[in-house]
Parts: C-alpha cells; structure tokens; sequence
C-alpha cells in the first residue's frame, strides 16, 4: 500500500488511446495481440465497448497502455464523450483489403471533430497479413493522414 491506504500503481504512466473504424476492420485483433498476463486487463462487455490493458517499459519507464475498442456500431456518438476523457490518442482503424474502410475514415474523423475535438490521431492500415488482396495503396494511406493531420502506421 501507498500512503495514506491508496495502492501502490505499478506504472510510471497511464496512456488511454480508442480504437476507431468500421466493424470488421480487426480492432479485436489489435486488442487481442496485446501480451499481458494482468489480471486487471479484463474486457468490459457490458457497455459495448471493450478494453484490454497492458504494461510496456519505454525509455526505463513503466507505461500501462489502456485500449478502448469501441466497435464500430452505430451508437458510437452517444458514447464516445465519456470514452474520450483523458485520452491521449485515437487510432482510426481500416482493413487494407477492403477500400471501403478506408472510405469510411472520413465520417470516423468528422465524429471525433464533433466529440473530440484536439485528441491526436494515428491512422492504422490494419491486416496486412492480407498484404495480397491489398484495396488501399500504403502511399494513398499516407497521403491522406499527412493531409488530416495524422500519424500514420
């Protein structure tokens, strides 16, 4: 225990980052490749909206990386408010084998001008284990973040 009772964190920082994009674009595979045996990294079903932590050392400092799945679903708006408090970043998710995902990204960021307006963006050209049905150009892709103002991945 901390002082004063509070527990003692085992993270130097606490980085909060969403998952957006379409559904089916693989947001739960990005939250499923992350390796951490904690027991507080539980998924959070009951609100639609999952999360999965994990602890990484960067630079000789513990960071515990929260990702906030929001599911693609159409309900999006009426909860991304609250989901947004305290994050860092948003990545913006598309299937690189599927052009419309991609087209979809437009709307995605609309929203979060509307709900989260100032939070950094990264955009993430996802499943490229499907690199041989590739619809999106890398070069497209990093076009269009650097002219929205995003990181690209």
């Amino acid at each position: 225990m901390g002082t004063q009772g509070s527990p003692v964190k085992s993270y130097d920082y606490l980085l909060k980052f969403l998952l957006v994009g379409d559904s089916d674009v693989g947001k739960g595979e990005i939250l499923d490749s992350l390796q951490d045996g904690s027991a507080e990294s539980p998924y959070a079903y009951s609100s639609g909206i999952d999360y999965k932590t994990t602890t990484i050392l960067l630079d000789g400092r513990r960071v515990k990386l929260e990702l906030w799945d929001t599911s693609g679903q159409g309900r999006f708006c009426t909860i991304f408010r609250s989901y947004s408090r305290g994050a860092q970043g948003i990545l913006l998710v598309y299937d690189i084998a599927n052009r419309w995902s991609f087209e979809g990204i437009d709307r995605w960021i609309r929203e979060i001008d509307e709900h989260a307006p100032g939070v950094p963006r990264i955009l993430v050209g996802n499943r490229l284990h499907l690199a041989f049905k590739r619809q999106v150009p890398t070069e497209q892709a990093r076009a269009y973040a650097e002219k929205n103002g995003m990181t690209f991945f």
